[in-house]
């Protein structure tokens, strides 16, 4: 008869809590936030309990908010009221910055969003061609590595292009420095995929592609679910380019990506735990079919086992609560 009994170290509370091998810890969230140019007033976004658009007056009591939750750490996402298809104006965003850091200065870390969905009439992370059916991807890096110089300079400790084009860590790491920002810390969406999981954020974002341009989605420039080596080509790009953290994204479908990738990468991982899987958690909840704080609490264990030390969420300004014994 076995004398294999490992129910013993499954009985009670306090053993499970000894010889747990993964814990998720609240100073490893980060919350993202919109902030949008011309709205009214603050805008709910569907699916996505508890976030917002929000004004750029109403940004700042979210942050505090969020900083007596025991948020200090954030992903901005700006919408500016003008869109133009180059030579993008990125004062808006730059704006924001500049507001946050003169408001709450180190009290918060601020990393920013750099991509160029948001700011063109197309919705595209990149330039188009003159034909509307490809992305150009050295007018897209030029574009890309201006704005991530003017959000260094107006303050942002981070800035984290999103497009996946070629060779843009290389350029706005030579940007950075070349505008004295040489601590700007660049987190890499270095493994995007192509994933139908970004619903409710296209919306909060203004991100989607619009009917003015041939190419219908993005499929030619963010990672087939399928190309798994494609990744790992991708992370091996930024890393020689000088990304100093690496992000998968989205999370619970590429937790075999992140596995694989944080074992081979010795780089900070960050994933991405994007709007569809958060709301799909909160949509469950609602209908009364699972527990919610429990269901985000074994999502979140689910990332930081495959690798994760750092987790962009929608529910960060709750991991406090949730999280506590």
């Amino acid at each position: 008869m076995s004398r294999i009994n490992l129910r013993r170290l499954r009985q009670d509370r306090h053993i499970r809590g000894l010889t747990r091998e993964h814990r998720v810890s609240p100073e490893q969230f980060i919350q993202p936030l919109f902030v949008v140019e011309g709205l009214a007033g603050r805008e709910e976004v569907p699916g996505l309990t508890g976030v917002y658009r929000d004004t750029p007056d109403s940004l700042l009591y979210q942050i505090e908010s969020d900083l007596k939750a025991g948020v200090e750490k954030f992903l901005l996402f700006g919408v500016p009221m003008g869109k133009a298809t180059h030579a993008i104006d990125w004062s808006f965003d730059a704006g924001q910055i500049a507001r946050i850091k003169q408001r709450f200065g180190s009290d918060i870390w601020l990393s920013v969003d750099v991509c160029l969905c948001s700011s063109t009439p197309h919705g595209h992370c990149g330039v188009l061609n003159p034909e509307g059916d490809h992305l150009d991807n050295r007018a897209s890096v030029r574009e890309l590595a201006a704005a991530a110089a003017a959000y260094a300079q107006a303050g942002a400790d981070c800035v984290a292009p999103s497009d996946m084009m070629d060779g843009r860590i290389g350029a706005i790491r030579d940007a950075l420095e070349q505008a004295g920002c040489d601590r700007t810390l660049l987190m890499s969406y270095a493994a995007k995929f192509h994933s139908t999981f970004y619903g409710p954020f296209r919306v909060a974002a203004d991100s989607a592609p619009k009917q003015q341009s041939k190419l219908t989605d993005r499929s030619s420039y963010q990672i087939d679910p399928a190309r798994p080596g494609d990744a790992l080509l991708s992370v091996e790009r930024d890393v020689a380019e000088g990304a100093d953290i690496l992000m998968v994204k989205p999370g619970m479908p590429y937790l075999d990506i992140l596995a694989d990738l944080s074992r081979q990468f010795p780089q900070p991982w960050a994933v991405y735990e994007v709007s569809g899987e958060y709301a799909a958690i909160e949509l469950l909840a609602r209908e009364g079919l699972t527990n919610r704080i429990a269901a985000h609490r074994e999502a979140w264990t689910a990332l930081v086992r495959a690798g994760a030390s750092m987790i962009i969420s929608y529910g960060a300004r709750h991991a406090r609560e949730w999280l506590a014994p």
